[in-house]
């Protein structure tokens, strides 16, 4: 197994390996690998449906995605696509998935299934080098601080995707979610210091407003993203990305208008985030 970085401080290209057929050494070291850059991209892989629940499994839980459409015959599985006459797409700002969930799932696996003939790609952005970036008087700032998280404003009946020509395709309009988590939180595995804030779905700063909230807000956003903290995936068939929901933000480029995209995800369930 070989490692690659993609890009100074966040993603790894790991060669060598078939998802698979890994053995528990090899599962334990590409866990490691997330953990520590966020996100790993695995080519030429030729995972089946079957095949990407059962290597899923060895992670523990599943989390059934509440809001996606879901693969017929492979519930586990939500189909990420994005029709040849759709403008609008599924992920397309930053964020990381599941914060208004009380326990967030730990990552997705997503795997490649059709593809544009060009864009397409996936940014991602490491929320360690993102917190390591920020000033002393902003880390004091936010050390102790706690932020609502909630993603009744995207999915709901009258949210933003209802309001594209993506809202028939997704579920879960009736559901209500909210979660509070500390805005810097401590990885369960590595230790590290993680930003733990994201633009889709933190709403406030607990005991202020969203109004109060937003200069605050804003900064902590605007430093996640710095282009040295960004790793880009460009897919190709045959591609697997896994990453850590913890560890990273994503954002799904919508540059292929006209042609069709479908991606297979399979959340895994994570912990409780802790300060």
């Amino acid at each position: 197994m070989k490692l690659t970085k993609m890009a100074p401080r966040c993603g790894v290209e790991v060669a060598g390996m078939q998802l698979a057929t890994c053995s528990d050494d090899e599962l334990e070291q590409i866990k490691q690998a997330i953990y520590e850059h966020g996100v790993a991209v695995f080519r030429e892989q030729n995972l089946s449906p079957d095949e990407h629940i059962a290597f899923a499994k060895r992670w523990g839980g599943i989390d059934i995605n509440q809001y996606f459409p879901l693969e017929e015959s492979h519930p586990e599985i939500a189909v990420v696509r994005k029709k040849a006459d759709q403008e609008t797409n599924i992920g397309g700002a930053w964020h990381t998935d599941h914060s208004y969930d009380q326990i967030p799932a730990m990552g997705s696996i997503l795997v490649a299934r059709e593809l544009p003939p060009e864009g397409g790609d996936t940014l991602f952005a490491h929320m360690g080098a993102a917190y390591d970036s920020l000033s002393d008087d902003l880390k004091r700032q936010i050390e102790g601080l706690e932020a609502f998280h909630t993603a009744d404003h995207v999915y709901k009946e009258d949210g933003l995707y209802a309001q594209t020509d993506m809202g028939k395709e997704l579920r879960g309009q009736d559901m209500k979610t909210g979660a509070v988590h500390p805005v810097v939180i401590r990885h369960p595995q590595t230790g590290r210091k993680l930003l733990y804030v994201n633009g889709g779905f933190t709403i406030h700063f607990v005991g202020m407003t969203r109004e109060e909230s937003l200069p605050l807000l804003g900064k902590l956003l605007d430093a996640a993203v710095l282009e040295d903290n960004q790793a880009r995936v460009q897919w190709q068939p045959g591609t697997v990305a896994i990453w850590d929901n913890r560890t990273s933000w994503h954002n799904a480029l919508n540059d292929y208008q006209g042609h069709y995209r479908e991606m297979h995800r399979i959340t895994l369930s994570g912990e409780a985030l802790a300060a």
